[in-house]
Protein backbone atom coordinates (compact mmCIF):
# COMPACT_ATOMS: atom_id res chain seq x y z
CA UNK A 1 0.00 0.00 0.00
CA UNK A 2 0.98 3.47 -0.72
CA UNK A 3 1.80 6.29 1.99
CA UNK A 4 -1.01 8.07 0.35
CA UNK A 5 -3.71 5.74 0.68
CA UNK A 6 -2.56 5.14 4.76
CA UNK A 7 -3.33 8.77 5.34
CA UNK A 8 -6.12 9.36 2.60
CA UNK A 9 -7.98 6.23 4.83
CA UNK A 10 -6.86 7.79 8.13
CA UNK A 11 -8.29 11.53 7.05
CA UNK A 12 -11.83 9.75 6.67
CA UNK A 13 -11.70 8.52 9.80
CA UNK A 14 -12.35 5.15 9.39
CA UNK A 15 -9.97 3.58 11.90
CA UNK A 16 -10.82 -0.11 11.15
CA UNK A 17 -8.33 -0.43 8.91
CA UNK A 18 -6.60 -0.20 5.55
CA UNK A 19 -7.94 -1.69 2.17
CA UNK A 20 -5.14 -2.82 -0.30
CA UNK A 21 -5.03 -0.95 -3.95
CA UNK A 22 -6.37 -3.66 -5.76
CA UNK A 23 -4.78 -2.28 -8.87
CA UNK A 24 -0.93 -2.26 -7.61
CA UNK A 25 0.85 -5.33 -9.13
CA UNK A 26 2.42 -6.15 -5.63
CA UNK A 27 -1.15 -6.22 -4.08
CA UNK A 28 -2.55 -8.73 -6.67
CA UNK A 29 0.61 -11.05 -6.85
CA UNK A 30 -0.18 -11.18 -3.34
CA UNK A 31 -3.26 -11.91 -3.41
CA UNK A 32 -2.96 -15.14 -6.00
CA UNK A 33 -0.15 -16.37 -3.94
CA UNK A 34 -1.90 -16.64 -0.68
CA UNK A 35 -5.22 -17.90 -2.06
CA UNK A 36 -3.29 -20.63 -3.89
CA UNK A 37 -0.80 -21.16 -0.94
CA UNK A 38 -4.21 -21.70 1.21
CA UNK A 39 -5.65 -24.27 -1.29
CA UNK A 40 -2.92 -26.37 -1.53
CA UNK A 41 -2.66 -26.25 2.24
CA UNK A 42 -6.26 -27.22 1.95
CA UNK A 43 -5.60 -30.63 -0.46
CA UNK A 44 -2.56 -31.54 1.45
CA UNK A 45 -4.57 -31.73 4.99
CA UNK A 46 -7.22 -33.41 3.36
CA UNK A 47 -5.55 -36.12 0.72
CA UNK A 48 -5.34 -39.27 2.24
CA UNK A 49 -3.29 -41.07 -0.36
CA UNK A 50 0.12 -40.15 -1.84
CA UNK A 51 -1.54 -41.59 -5.47
CA UNK A 52 -4.49 -38.99 -5.35
CA UNK A 53 -2.35 -36.42 -4.59
CA UNK A 54 -1.90 -35.01 -8.28
CA UNK A 55 -5.70 -35.76 -9.52
CA UNK A 56 -6.51 -33.62 -6.07
CA UNK A 57 -4.52 -30.52 -7.18
CA UNK A 58 -5.89 -30.88 -10.11
CA UNK A 59 -9.27 -30.87 -9.01
CA UNK A 60 -8.39 -28.05 -6.66
CA UNK A 61 -6.94 -25.90 -9.54
CA UNK A 62 -10.75 -26.18 -11.47
CA UNK A 63 -12.61 -25.23 -8.50
CA UNK A 64 -10.30 -22.39 -7.58
CA UNK A 65 -8.14 -20.69 -10.63
CA UNK A 66 -11.40 -19.44 -12.63
CA UNK A 67 -13.53 -18.01 -9.40
CA UNK A 68 -10.25 -16.32 -8.34
CA UNK A 69 -8.81 -15.04 -11.74
CA UNK A 70 -12.54 -13.66 -11.92
CA UNK A 71 -12.53 -12.28 -8.03
CA UNK A 72 -9.41 -10.35 -8.93
CA UNK A 73 -10.25 -8.63 -11.47
CA UNK A 74 -13.85 -7.71 -10.92
CA UNK A 75 -11.76 -5.84 -7.76
CA UNK A 76 -9.36 -4.41 -9.93
CA UNK A 77 -12.53 -3.04 -11.92
CA UNK A 78 -13.97 -1.54 -7.98
CA UNK A 79 -10.81 -0.93 -6.95
CA UNK A 80 -11.20 3.27 -7.18
CA UNK A 81 -14.55 2.67 -6.34
CA UNK A 82 -13.56 0.66 -3.02
CA UNK A 83 -10.68 2.85 -1.53
CA UNK A 84 -13.75 5.96 -1.88
CA UNK A 85 -15.99 4.24 0.87
CA UNK A 86 -15.36 3.07 4.28
CA UNK A 87 -13.71 0.30 5.43
CA UNK A 88 -16.14 -1.89 6.46
CA UNK A 89 -18.90 -0.83 3.45
CA UNK A 90 -15.71 -1.98 1.16
CA UNK A 91 -15.30 -5.05 3.12
CA UNK A 92 -19.34 -5.79 2.29
CA UNK A 93 -19.08 -5.18 -1.13
CA UNK A 94 -16.26 -7.44 -1.34
CA UNK A 95 -17.81 -10.05 0.40
CA UNK A 96 -21.12 -9.27 -2.27
CA UNK A 97 -18.38 -9.94 -5.45
CA UNK A 98 -17.10 -13.40 -4.19
CA UNK A 99 -20.64 -14.24 -3.34
CA UNK A 100 -21.60 -13.46 -6.73
CA UNK A 101 -18.66 -14.92 -8.49
CA UNK A 102 -19.05 -18.28 -6.69
CA UNK A 103 -22.41 -17.93 -7.58
CA UNK A 104 -21.82 -17.75 -11.01
CA UNK A 105 -19.05 -20.31 -11.24
CA UNK A 106 -20.77 -22.52 -9.28
CA UNK A 107 -23.56 -22.59 -12.06
CA UNK A 108 -21.09 -22.59 -15.33
CA UNK A 109 -19.54 -26.00 -13.58
CA UNK A 110 -22.07 -27.52 -11.87
CA UNK A 111 -21.76 -30.30 -14.87
CA UNK A 112 -18.01 -30.94 -13.66
CA UNK A 113 -18.13 -30.71 -10.15
CA UNK A 114 -20.16 -32.74 -7.14
CA UNK A 115 -21.15 -30.78 -4.21
CA UNK A 116 -23.77 -27.81 -3.31
CA UNK A 117 -23.01 -24.10 -3.25
CA UNK A 118 -22.68 -23.53 0.90
CA UNK A 119 -18.85 -25.27 0.67
CA UNK A 120 -17.21 -23.38 -2.53
CA UNK A 121 -18.58 -20.00 -0.79
CA UNK A 122 -17.65 -20.27 2.55
CA UNK A 123 -14.40 -21.43 1.60
CA UNK A 124 -14.48 -18.31 -0.62
CA UNK A 125 -15.02 -16.03 2.46
CA UNK A 126 -12.80 -18.05 4.57
CA UNK A 127 -9.61 -17.09 2.19
CA UNK A 128 -10.71 -13.59 1.56
CA UNK A 129 -10.42 -13.19 5.34
CA UNK A 130 -7.33 -14.71 5.48
CA UNK A 131 -5.89 -12.99 2.63
CA UNK A 132 -7.59 -9.81 4.36
CA UNK A 133 -5.84 -10.19 7.62
CA UNK A 134 -2.65 -10.86 6.29
CA UNK A 135 -2.39 -7.14 4.50
CA UNK A 136 -3.73 -5.83 7.80
CA UNK A 137 -0.69 -7.37 9.74
CA UNK A 138 1.39 -6.33 6.95
CA UNK A 139 0.78 -2.62 7.61
CA UNK A 140 0.59 -2.93 11.12
CA UNK A 141 4.42 -4.38 10.68
CA UNK A 142 5.33 -1.25 8.13
CA UNK A 143 4.26 1.29 10.39
CA UNK A 144 7.34 2.29 11.57
CA UNK A 145 9.31 1.89 8.27
CA UNK A 146 6.61 4.16 7.31
CA UNK A 147 7.23 6.96 10.45
CA UNK A 148 11.37 6.03 9.97
CA UNK A 149 11.21 6.66 6.56
CA UNK A 150 9.06 10.35 6.76
CA UNK A 151 12.11 10.89 9.42
CA UNK A 152 14.49 10.16 6.87
CA UNK A 153 13.22 12.45 4.25
CA UNK A 154 13.00 15.39 6.59
CA UNK A 155 15.97 15.32 7.69
CA UNK A 156 19.77 14.94 6.47
CA UNK A 157 18.58 15.27 2.58
CA UNK A 158 21.14 18.07 2.26
CA UNK A 159 24.37 17.38 3.42
CA UNK A 160 25.46 19.99 6.77
CA UNK A 161 28.01 21.51 4.09
CA UNK A 162 25.59 22.51 1.53
CA UNK A 163 24.32 24.87 3.61
CA UNK A 164 27.61 26.84 5.06
CA UNK A 165 28.41 26.35 0.87
CA UNK A 166 25.25 27.98 -0.34
CA UNK A 167 25.57 30.98 2.15
CA UNK A 168 29.53 31.43 0.88
CA UNK A 169 28.26 31.53 -2.57
CA UNK A 170 25.78 34.31 -1.51
CA UNK A 171 28.51 35.93 0.51
CA UNK A 172 30.81 35.94 -3.04
CA UNK A 173 28.37 37.65 -4.93
CA UNK A 174 26.39 39.93 -2.31
CA UNK A 175 28.46 43.29 -3.22
CA UNK A 176 28.88 42.56 -6.95
CA UNK A 177 25.69 41.06 -7.74
CA UNK A 178 23.21 41.86 -5.29
CA UNK A 179 20.30 40.85 -7.04
CA UNK A 180 21.72 37.25 -7.69
CA UNK A 181 22.36 36.89 -3.84
CA UNK A 182 18.81 37.86 -3.10
CA UNK A 183 17.88 35.20 -5.51
CA UNK A 184 20.10 32.48 -3.74
CA UNK A 185 18.54 33.03 -0.51
CA UNK A 186 14.91 32.59 -2.00
CA UNK A 187 16.27 29.27 -3.73
CA UNK A 188 17.79 28.39 -0.30
CA UNK A 189 14.53 29.56 1.43
CA UNK A 190 12.46 27.21 -0.67
CA UNK A 191 14.51 24.27 -0.79
CA UNK A 192 14.18 23.89 2.95
CA UNK A 193 10.82 25.15 2.79
CA UNK A 194 10.28 21.92 0.98
CA UNK A 195 12.13 19.74 3.38
CA UNK A 196 10.03 20.77 6.03
CA UNK A 197 6.62 20.06 4.84
CA UNK A 198 4.84 16.67 5.10
CA UNK A 199 6.59 14.35 2.44
CA UNK A 200 3.54 11.74 2.58
CA UNK A 201 1.60 13.04 -0.11
CA UNK A 202 2.87 12.50 -3.56
CA UNK A 203 3.48 15.47 -5.24
CA UNK A 204 3.54 16.41 -9.40
CA UNK A 205 6.59 15.74 -10.86
CA UNK A 206 7.06 19.30 -11.93
CA UNK A 207 7.36 20.60 -8.74
CA UNK A 208 10.12 18.29 -8.24
CA UNK A 209 12.13 19.43 -11.39
CA UNK A 210 11.46 23.21 -9.71
CA UNK A 211 13.11 22.40 -6.75
CA UNK A 212 16.00 20.78 -8.55
CA UNK A 213 16.29 23.59 -10.49
CA UNK A 214 16.65 26.17 -7.65
CA UNK A 215 19.26 23.56 -6.23
CA UNK A 216 21.16 23.16 -8.87
CA UNK A 217 21.58 27.33 -9.48
CA UNK A 218 22.66 27.41 -5.80
CA UNK A 219 25.29 25.40 -6.85
CA UNK A 220 26.24 27.27 -9.47
CA UNK A 221 26.64 30.03 -7.23
CA UNK A 222 30.38 28.39 -6.11
CA UNK A 223 30.83 25.81 -8.77
CA UNK A 224 29.95 28.28 -11.68
CA UNK A 225 30.95 27.24 -15.10
CA UNK A 226 32.24 23.74 -13.58
CA UNK A 227 29.09 22.42 -13.21
CA UNK A 228 27.05 22.05 -16.60
CA UNK A 229 23.36 20.18 -16.61
CA UNK A 230 21.93 18.91 -19.88
CA UNK A 231 18.11 18.20 -19.47
CA UNK A 232 15.90 16.14 -21.25
CA UNK A 233 12.34 16.82 -19.94
CA UNK A 234 8.67 15.03 -21.34
CA UNK A 235 6.11 17.52 -21.18
CA UNK A 236 3.92 14.68 -21.01
CA UNK A 237 5.72 13.29 -17.90
CA UNK A 238 5.20 16.34 -15.75
CA UNK A 239 2.13 15.95 -14.40
CA UNK A 240 2.84 12.84 -12.81
CA UNK A 241 2.66 12.56 -9.28
CA UNK A 242 5.97 11.35 -7.25
CA UNK A 243 7.37 10.61 -3.68
CA UNK A 244 8.73 14.22 -2.58
CA UNK A 245 12.15 14.79 -2.56
CA UNK A 246 12.63 11.84 -5.14
CA UNK A 247 15.02 13.89 -7.39
CA UNK A 248 16.71 16.15 -5.58
CA UNK A 249 18.85 13.81 -3.46
CA UNK A 250 19.97 11.85 -7.16
CA UNK A 251 21.24 14.97 -8.30
CA UNK A 252 22.75 16.42 -4.81
CA UNK A 253 24.70 13.08 -4.83
CA UNK A 254 25.54 13.55 -8.42
CA UNK A 255 27.22 16.79 -8.23
CA UNK A 256 28.50 15.79 -5.23
CA UNK A 257 30.48 12.63 -6.54
CA UNK A 258 30.42 14.08 -10.21
CA UNK A 259 31.47 17.10 -10.82
CA UNK A 260 32.71 18.88 -6.87
CA UNK A 261 36.11 16.86 -6.84
CA UNK A 262 37.03 17.49 -10.04
CA UNK A 263 39.04 20.40 -11.31
CA UNK A 264 37.15 20.82 -14.48
CA UNK A 265 33.91 21.24 -15.80
CA UNK A 266 31.62 18.22 -15.98
CA UNK A 267 27.91 17.65 -16.84
CA UNK A 268 24.71 16.76 -14.77
CA UNK A 269 22.92 14.67 -17.05
CA UNK A 270 18.77 14.59 -15.97
CA UNK A 271 16.53 12.54 -18.86
CA UNK A 272 12.35 12.56 -17.86
CA UNK A 273 10.41 10.35 -20.41
CA UNK A 274 7.05 8.78 -20.37
CA UNK A 275 6.80 5.72 -21.82
CA UNK A 276 3.01 4.42 -22.48
CA UNK A 277 1.85 3.69 -18.25
CA UNK A 278 5.31 4.36 -16.77
CA UNK A 279 7.61 7.34 -16.07
CA UNK A 280 11.22 7.04 -16.62
CA UNK A 281 14.16 9.12 -14.70
CA UNK A 282 17.45 8.64 -15.56
CA UNK A 283 20.40 11.03 -13.80
CA UNK A 284 24.01 10.63 -14.94
CA UNK A 285 27.49 11.82 -13.86
CA UNK A 286 30.98 11.52 -14.52
CA UNK A 287 32.89 8.64 -12.59
CA UNK A 288 35.99 10.11 -10.77
CA UNK A 289 36.13 8.02 -7.95
CA UNK A 290 34.51 4.67 -8.66
CA UNK A 291 34.61 3.26 -4.86
CA UNK A 292 34.37 6.32 -3.05
CA UNK A 293 31.16 7.51 -5.56
CA UNK A 294 29.69 3.86 -4.37
CA UNK A 295 29.67 3.94 -1.10
CA UNK A 296 28.38 7.31 -1.02
CA UNK A 297 25.64 6.99 -2.35
CA UNK A 298 23.87 3.44 -1.14
CA UNK A 299 22.27 5.53 1.99
CA UNK A 300 20.99 7.73 -0.05
CA UNK A 301 19.53 4.84 -3.12
CA UNK A 302 18.51 2.87 -0.73
CA UNK A 303 16.49 5.05 1.37
CA UNK A 304 14.94 6.53 -2.17
CA UNK A 305 14.21 2.92 -3.43
CA UNK A 306 12.48 1.81 -0.15
CA UNK A 307 10.16 5.11 -0.21
CA UNK A 308 9.55 3.87 -3.86
CA UNK A 309 8.19 0.34 -2.34
CA UNK A 310 6.10 2.06 0.25
CA UNK A 311 4.34 4.34 -2.36
CA UNK A 312 4.38 2.01 -5.10
CA UNK A 313 5.13 -1.80 -3.38
CA UNK A 314 6.68 -3.77 -7.14
CA UNK A 315 5.26 -1.18 -9.56
CA UNK A 316 8.52 1.16 -9.26
CA UNK A 317 12.41 0.40 -9.11
CA UNK A 318 15.68 1.84 -8.66
CA UNK A 319 18.28 0.76 -10.77
CA UNK A 320 21.85 1.83 -11.17
CA UNK A 321 24.74 1.37 -13.69
CA UNK A 322 28.63 2.17 -13.52
CA UNK A 323 30.28 2.56 -16.85
CA UNK A 324 33.73 3.49 -16.98
CA UNK A 325 32.96 7.23 -17.52
CA UNK A 326 29.48 8.00 -16.11
CA UNK A 327 27.12 6.87 -13.50
CA UNK A 328 23.70 6.34 -13.63
CA UNK A 329 20.96 5.86 -11.59
CA UNK A 330 17.57 4.89 -13.70
CA UNK A 331 13.76 4.94 -12.11
CA UNK A 332 10.94 3.63 -13.23
CA UNK A 333 7.46 4.34 -11.82
CA UNK A 334 3.52 4.24 -12.81
CA UNK A 335 1.93 7.04 -14.77
CA UNK A 336 -0.68 8.85 -12.12
CA UNK A 337 -1.92 11.79 -12.25
CA UNK A 338 -4.50 14.12 -10.06
CA UNK A 339 -7.03 14.02 -13.27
Amino acid sequence: MSIKQNLSAAGRGHGEGVLPDFRNLGVVLRVLLLSNGLALVAVLLRNQEAAALGEEILEMAVRVEFPLILTVASLFLLGPALLRLSYRAALLLMAAVIGGVVLLVHGLLAPLTSGGLMRPLLWSLATAACVMLYFHQRQAARAPVLAEARLLALTARIRPHFLFNSLNGVLGVLRSNPRRAEEGLEELSDLFRALMQDNRELVPLVDEITLCERYLNLERLRLGERLEVAWSRDATAEAALVPPLLLQPLVENAVYHGIEPGAGPGTVSIAIARRGPEVIIEIANPVLDAARHHAGNRMALDNIRERLMLFYDLEASLETEQASDAYRVRIRLPFRSER
